[in-house]
């Protein structure tokens, strides 16, 4: 699982979802998941506000490359294991989709729409991994998920027409963000097949190095922005690339370990309103009053696409 803006994470296989026998104060686990939902908001304000100085390319590479760093401190020392041979296709598949193509098209998108739209747009992600499910995974299609998915992609729409509409955004940025959540579900499902045998750190390590491998192209165009950045645009890639990713990742594993994992993914979809407040309060831009109609679509139509039917009686 990584800490890319905007996910709605599955439980890793090795985390537990029932409370350790030790006793550990019922406010731990709520200010990490608190810490996690603002450090992932506060990613979609960064690459916005960076998205003027620094090329999608470059942002996407510099910001992996402190990941992997953030990470290998992280692991103590400790020398990450190596995928096996039916490993690997699934960690090349996962970390090029979800940090590699994610990464830069967000960065791009949030060149062309505000940071909060950009947010209520990568909600649909979660509609996006169900759907995927049923074809790879073998999961029911059910008739939840199909309202579902055309409730949050009415809301799509909406965002789509405010933002082409307006003065901040345009409809290329939408469709862009559409892809970025595409991506992000392409790599929950890789995650959902690795996790079981393969540790959390481990996982999360390779898909970096996937993804830096993805950006290298742009590693010319890297060392050119990063040797003429000012000091303000160096602190916002470090920053990016330890606390929304590899810090928030800790909490948020550390949340899972001590509470019920169903309960806090709920709460991931506090993130894109929290990201328009850190918006409007670092940026001085909201997204269109209709994007908050969309966005509202499609968070609804996440919850309608997660219900469960009703079991046949025998």
């Amino acid at each position: 699982m990584t800490t890319t803006p905007g996910m709605t994470p599955t439980q890793p296989a090795d985390v537990p979802s029932t409370p350790p026998a030790d006793a550990t104060p019922a406010w731990l686990p709520l200010v990490a998941v608190a810490t996690t939902l603002v450090l992932w908001a506060s990613a979609f304000v960064g690459i916005r506000h960076l998205g003027e100085s620094v090329p999608p390319g470059a942002l996407s590479l510099s910001r992996l490359l402190v990941m992997i760093l953030a990470l290998v401190v992280l692991m103590k020392g400790r020398v990450p294991r190596l995928p096996t041979r039916r490993e690997w296709p699934l960690v090349l598949l996962g970390g090029a989709s979800w940090f590699g193509v994610y990464n830069l098209t967000l960065n791009e998108s949030e060149r062309r729409i505000d940071a909060g739209t950009a947010a209520l747009i990568v909600q649909i992600g979660p509609i996006l991994v169900a759907l995927l499910a049923t074809f790879f995974l073998g999961e029911r299609l059910t008739k939840w998920l199909l309202i579902g998915m055309g409730v949050g992609f009415a809301g799509v729409v909406i965002i789509g027409q405010a933002s082409s509409q307006g003065g901040n955004g345009d409809l290329v940025g939408v469709l862009l963000a559409v892809v970025a959540a595409l991506t992000f579900a392409v790599g929950v499902l890789t995650q959902k097949r690795l996790l079981s045998a393969m540790g959390v750190l481990d996982m999360t390590f390779w898909y970096a190095v996937v993804g830096a491998v993805v950006c290298l192209p742009w590693a010319g165009q890297t060392v050119s922005v990063l040797t003429d950045a000012s000091a303000e645009t160096w602190w916002w890639i470090l920053y990016l690339g330890v606390f929304p990713s590899a810090i928030a990742f800790s909490t948020w594993t550390y949340a899972l370990s001590h509470a019920d994992a169903g309960k806090f993914a709920q709460s991931t979809f506090l993130v894109p309103f929290i990201t328009t407040l850190m918006a409007w309060l670092l940026l001085d831009e909201v997204p269109p009053a209709l994007a908050f109609l969309g966005g509202l679509l499609c968070i609804v139509g996440v919850f309608v696409a997660r219900r469960t039917p009703a079991p046949r009686p025998r």
